[in-house]
C-alpha cells in the first residue's frame, strides 16, 4: 500500500459522503458505494461531490456498482451507513473481503464486528475489523451531490479484532483520518462508547411533536434542563454496565467537550454553547428519523441486553424502548438483524468478553446467514 490508500466507503448518505471528503483532503482515493443504488446515481457520470461547512473540498470519487467491484478496487474498506443497513451489507461484502484487507465500522453497532468476523472465519479468510465508536464527522447531506460537514470530531474511540491486528490498525486509521483516535480495549468498549443512542433518545422524545409536524428547530437550544438531566440520567445507566463489565468509556460531558469543543458544564449548558456558537444542529424534521428507527433498535436494545447480562440494568433505556414502541406501534427491541444472528441467550458473559477482544463466539452457537438467504 502506498502513500495513496484506496478506500471503499459503503454508504451514500451523509456520513458517507462526509467521510469521502475528509479522506480526499488527506489525500486519499475514495469509492463509493450505494447498496440500493440511488445515492450515487448523480455521481456516476463523473459530476463532483461538494462538501461545505467544517470542510471546504469538491471531489470526484470514484463510483463502485457491486460489492464485489468494491472490494476488489480498493486496499481497505468502510462501512459507513445507518445500522440497520449493516447486515445486508455485511452480507454482500462478506464474500468478497480478502486475506488481511481491513474493514472499518464507522459507527460499530450492535456487536456487528464479531458478526462479520464469523462470516470472514466461516471462509477461513483472516482479515481485521476496525469498529469506532461514533463517526469522524456529523453532517446532512443537502443534495445527491452536496453534504453539509457540522463537525469533524478531535476523537474517536476504535478498537480492532483480533486484538492482534489493534497497532496496524491504529496506524491506517491515522493515515486515512489523521491523529484523532483513541484505542480502547475490545467491543464491549466501543459498544459503550457511543453516546448517540442515549442522547438521540433524550432529545427525540422530548422534541416529537416538532419532528411529527417537520418543523425547522435547533436541537442545541432544545436541550433544555430537565432535557440535560434525562441524558446525563441515561448516562449514568451507562457508565455502571461500563463499571460492571470493567471497561473504560468517556462520560457524556467529555463527549461534547471533544465533539463540539465547547467547555464542559451542565448538559444543557454546553449545548446552548453549541447553539449559541451556531453549531447546536438541527433537529430531525420527521418522525422516520435515524434518531428512533436505527438507534433504538441497534443501541438502546444492545446497552439494555448488555445490562440484564452485566447485573446492571438500564431501567430508562428500556423505558424508553417501550415508549418508542408504544408510539411507533413497532416492537424495536425485535428489530436487531445482527443480534439476532448472534443470539446472545446462548452464551455467557466471559464467552462475549473473549469474543470482544478475538472477534469470535463459538461457531455452533451462532446463527450465520449468507448472502443468498
Amino acid at each position: 500500500m502506498g502513500d495513496e490508500i484506496r478506500i471503499g466507503i459503503a454508504g451514500a448518505g451523509s456520513i458517507a459522503f462526509g467521510t469521502a471528503a475528509l479522506v480526499a483532503g488527506k489525500g486519499h482515493d475514495p469509492m463509493l458505494w450505494s447498496p440500493s443504488g440511488t445515492g450515487t446515481a448523480a455521481l456516476t457520470d463523473g459530476t463532483p461531490l461538494t462538501a461545505e461547512g467544517a470542510l471546504d473540498t469538491v471531489l470526484t470519487p470514484r463510483i463502485a456498482a457491486t460489492a464485489g467491484q468494491l472490494a476488489e478496487e480498493n486496499d481497505c474498506l468502510m462501512i459507513a451507513l445507518p445500522a440497520y443497513g449493516h447486515r445486508p451489507v455485511m452480507d454482500a461484502l462478506a464474500p468478497k473481503v480478502r486475506n488481511g484487507q481491513h474493514v472499518i465500522i464507522s459507527s460499530h453497532a450492535s456487536l456487528g464486528a464479531i458478526f462479520l468476523s464469523q462470516q470472514l472465519a466461516a471462509r477461513g479468510i483472516s482479515a481485521p475489523v476496525t469498529a469506532w465508536g461514533t463517526t469522524a464527522a456529523t453532517g446532512r447531506r443537502q443534495s445527491p451531490t452536496r453534504v453539509r460537514v457540522n463537525t469533524v470530531r478531535k476523537l474517536v474511540d476504535l478498537c480492532t479484532v483480533p486484538e492482534d491486528r489493534s497497532v496496524e490498525a491504529l496506524a491506517l486509521c491515522q493515515r486515512l483520518f489523521g491523529d484523532r483516535f483513541q484505542p480502547r480495549e475490545g467491543l464491549l468498549a466501543i459498544s459503550l462508547s457511543n453516546l448517540n443512542p442515549q442522547n438521540h433518545m433524550g432529545i427525540a422524545l422530548c422534541n416529537m411533536t416538532r419532528m411529527e409536524r417537520g418543523e425547522d428547530w435547533s436541537q442545541g437550544q432544545n436541550v433544555t434542563p430537565n432535557v440535560g438531566r434525562l441524558l446525563e440520567a441515561l448516562d449514568a445507566e451507562r457508565l455502571a454496565i461500563a463499571e460492571a463489565l470493567g471497561v473504560k468509556v468517556r462520560t457524556i460531558f467529555e463527549h461534547f467537550h471533544l465533539s463540539f469543543h465547547v467547555p464542559v458544564a451542565s448538559i444543557s449548558e454546553m449545548n446552548l454553547e453549541m447553539h449559541a456558537e451556531g453549531n447546536g444542529g438541527t433537529g430531525p424534521a420527521t418522525a422516520d428519523s435515524r434518531y428512533v428507527t436505527e438507534d433504538v433498535p441497534f443501541g438502546l436494545a444492545l446497552t439494555v441486553v448488555l445490562g440484564r447480562m452485566a447485573g446492571r440494568p438500564a431501567l430508562l433505556h428500556e423505558a424508553g424502548i417501550r415508549v418508542f414502541s408504544a408510539m411507533y406501534g413497532r416492537n424495536f427491541m425485535a428489530e436487531n438483524a445482527l443480534l439476532d444472528a448472534i443470539d446472545l441467550s446462548s452464551h455467557t458473559l466471559d464467552d462475549l468478553k473473549e469474543a470482544a477482544k478475538t472477534g469470535l463466539l463459538n461457531h455452533s452457537d451462532v446463527v450465520m446467514a449468507s448472502a443468498d438467504q
